[in-house]
C-alpha cells in the first residue's frame, strides 16, 4: 500500500460529508477495501487539516482543472502521474492515477466542492492547494488559459485572497513586477516596506504552516518559501539593497 491507502486509513475528516464524500462513494468500497477507513479529524478545537482530507481535495480539484478544456487526454494523465511519482513515490502514484481516472468519470460540483474546502480547511492549507494544483498543470510544460481561468475560479470559491492568488500565480506564470507581486507589494514600495513584506510572505509561506500534512506534503511545500526568497533576492539585487 502506498501513502494514499495510509493517508485515507488515517482520516477523511471533512471530506467524508457533503459534495466531496458524494464523490467519494466508489473510492471507499473499491480503492482502500483493505484500509480501515476513518471518518475522524482533529479536536474540533483543532482547525488542522488531516492528510487524508487534503489529499482527496488535492485529487478531485486537479480532476476539476484536468477536465477544464473539456477534453482529457492520455498524455495529460501520464504528466500527473509522473508529478505523483516525483512528490509521493511509485506506489503512490499507482494509486492516486486510479482515483484520479474514476473523479475524471463524475461530474464534479465545482463551486460547491471549493466551499466545503474553503469552510473546513486551514488556510495554509488552502494556499498549499493551489500551489499544488499550478504545479499538476504545468507538469505537461505548459499552463493554458483554461486551467488558469479554472485555478483562479477555485481560488476564489475556497476563500483564498485575490493578492495571494496572484502571488502563487507569479511564481508559476511570471508578469510585469512579478517578484514584487509575490511579495504581494508594488514596485513603488519603499526599502523598509520591502523587508517587511519578506517577513511576512516567509512567515505566511513557512513550509511549518503545513507541516500538519505530513512529510510528503510539507516538501512540496519547500517550493512556495524559495520563491519568496528567490524573489526577494532579486528585488534587492536591484535595488542594491545590502
Amino acid at each position: 500500500m502506498g501513502r494514499f491507502g495510509k493517508w485515507l486509513g488515517g482520516g477523511l475528516g471533512f471530506v467524508m460529508g457533503g459534495p466531496i464524500g458524494g464523490l467519494l462513494g466508489f473510492l471507499v468500497g473499491s480503492m482502500v477495501d483493505s484500509t480501515t477507513i476513518s471518518s475522524s479529524s482533529y479536536p474540533s478545537a483543532d482547525t488542522r487539516t488531516t492528510p487524508g482530507a487534503f489529499g482527496v481535495s488535492l485529487l478531485v480539484l486537479i480532476a476539476a482543472v484536468m477536465k477544464a478544456d473539456g477534453k482529457v487526454v492520455k498524455s495529460e494523465l501520464d504528466y500527473v502521474k509522473q508529478f505523483f511519482v516525483r512528490q509521493f513515490g511509485r506506489n503512490s502514484a499507482i494509486e492516486a492515477s486510479k482515483m484520479l481516472r474514476d473523479l475524471l468519470k463524475q461530474d464534479i460540483p465545482l463551486r460547491d466542492v471549493c466551499q466545503q474546502i474553503g469552510t473546513n480547511m486551514d488556510y495554509s492549507s488552502r494556499l498549499q492547494l493551489l500551489h499544488l494544483l499550478f504545479n499538476v498543470s504545468l507538469a505537461d510544460g505548459s499552463l493554458h488559459h483554461s486551467e488558469i481561468e479554472i485555478i483562479d475560479r477555485i481560488s476564489g470559491y475556497m476563500g483564498i485572497s485575490p493578492t495571494d492568488f496572484l502571488s502563487i500565480k507569479n511564481m508559476f506564470v511570471p508578469e510585469t513586477d512579478s517578484s514584487y507581486k509575490i511579495l504581494e507589494i508594488e514596485k513603488t514600495a519603499t526599502n523598509d516596506e520591502v523587508k517587511k513584506a519578506y517577513r511576512r510572505m516567509a512567515m505566511k509561506y513557512h513550509p511549518d504552516k503545513v507541516g500538519h500534512l505530513g512529510d510528503d506534503f510539507k516538501k512540496s511545500a519547500d517550493e512556495k518559501f524559495k520563491k519568496v526568497n528567490e524573489a526577494y533576492e532579486k528585488i534587492k539585487k536591484e535595488r542594491k539593497m545590502p
